[in-house]
């Protein structure tokens, strides 16, 4: 016990006295709750608009130039003017002129009306937020309003109220919100999987280089081979979880305080029910700490770095599997898949807190899988000290994982 403190607090001294982890920790969390404060500064800056009537002149200038060409005179300029409020029409003779202006991109959009029901759209590079064709679309609706108003005698004004009357519609969600829980869900399993990723990749890196340079032969004759196992995974966990809990509370603590003055969409990605952090919590460290064990074990097969990809690629190839089996999931979490990853410790970590997101999950089956999950830890621990043990002093190519395995029963 004694020397597995001491490896512990070695190893993690070696995250904190770290120049690098420290400035981009601290920088990412500062960046992040600085962000959420931005819109609040804008709002006290300008005052409240509310209590303003600020009336503003629009450049003549800087409005979009649209081409259109009208030969039956179909359209209303007055009315197609609400619709574009970004843009001035210049109205043209044929539809070869409404061409070559878009060519020579002297304007940046036309259109040719063919009828009350047809128009031809030009653009010259259309952009991915180009919606010009979709609001003259719009418009021409209104066109047709228009004109069967004045064919058949009708009041326009009262056949839009009737047409665009206010339907009141009351929503009460008895479970979950799957629209609302989907993108903070999505992004939750992102970030447990790009954690397990980089930390248990610098777990395995790190004990490969003390093999490589032998350095290892000396830490093993003055420690167990599992404490020394132990003691390099929780550290790389408690780093991990110090570097992520300290961004996530500057993120969401930031968040919290400003939500007024944020736009409403960014709930869909910060408002995240305490119910779901908290099995995200228990569920992400402890899949965390199953794979560092993992890496850990595979990082002692090798004695040369450039070899350490080859032989860890199994374990990336499960989480890259589990990885997309979520994704794909997350919309249907109460299917068999979902349900049986969420047992699975390999999958466990983010199969179940998707369901607790996004489904309906029994207390009973949170607490069996988080069971499943930590005996599960207990065993990869247990398995990845005898693999440690039994390959520490052997060098030269690669040992294989099965080969590794046979030697544990062996000695057993």
């Amino acid at each position: 016990m004694k020397s597995f403190k001491t490896i512990f607090k070695f190893e993690l001294d070696n995250y904190f006295k770290s120049k690098s982890y420290m400035i981009l920790t601290i920088v990412i969390a500062l960046i992040a709750g600085t962000l959420m404060f931005v819109p609040r500064i804008i709002d006290s800056i300008k005052g409240d608009s509310e209590d303003k009537e600020v009336e503003s002149e629009v450049n003549e200038e800087d409005l979009r130039n649209i081409a259109i060409y009208d030969p039956d005179g179909l359209g209303d300029m007055e009315v197609l003017a609400g619709y574009f409020t970004d843009a001035k029409f210049t109205e043209v003779s044929s539809e070869d002129e409404v061409k070559s202006l878009v060519e020579k991109e002297e304007a940046e959009a036309g259109f040719v009306i063919k009828s009350i029901t047809e128009f031809d759209f030009y653009v010259f590079n259309k952009s991915m937020d180009n919606y010009d064709m979709e609001t003259f679309t719009e418009y021409m609706h209104m066109v047709v309003k228009m004109d069967y108003c004045e064919r058949n005698g009708l009041d326009l004004d009262e056949y839009l109220e009737v047409e665009y009357a206010q339907i009141n519609a009351n929503e009460n969600i008895l479970g979950k919100d799957g629209m609302q829980n989907y993108w903070y869900c999505y992004i939750l399993v992102i970030v447990v999987f790009m954690i397990i990723i980089a930390y248990g990749t610098t777990i395995a890196s790190g004990i490969t280089n003390e093999k490589s340079n032998r350095s290892i032969e000396i830490l093993v004759t003055s420690t167990s081979t599992t404490a020394l196992l132990f003691g390099k995974v929780l550290a790389g966990v408690v780093a991990a979880v110090f570097q992520f809990g300290l961004i996530a509370v500057s993120l969401l603590g930031s968040y919290q305080l400003n939500e007024e003055y944020l736009p409403a969409t960014m709930g869909m990605f910060l408002d995240i029910p305490s119910e779901v952090l908290v099995t995200f919590a228990i569920f992400g460290v402890g899949g965390f700490i199953f794979y560092a064990f993992m890496y850990g074990a595979l990082g002692a097969l090798v004695s040369k770095i450039e070899d350490l990809n080859k032989t860890a690629g199994s374990a990336q190839m499960i989480i890259m599997i589990v990885y997309m089996v979520t994704l794909f999931g997350i919309m249907e979490p109460d299917s068999i898949l979902m349900k049986v990853c969420s047992y699975l410790p390999i999958s466990s970590y983010s199969a179940m807190f998707a369901r607790v997101a996004m489904g309906s999950v029994a207390m009973w089956e949170i607490v069996l899988s988080a069971v499943i999950l930590y005996v599960s830890v207990v065993g990869m621990g247990i398995l990845g000290g005898k693999i440690f043990r039994n390959s520490t002093l052997r060098y030269g190519n690669p040992i294989k994982l099965s080969n590794a395995l046979k030697s544990i029963r062996k000695n057993d």
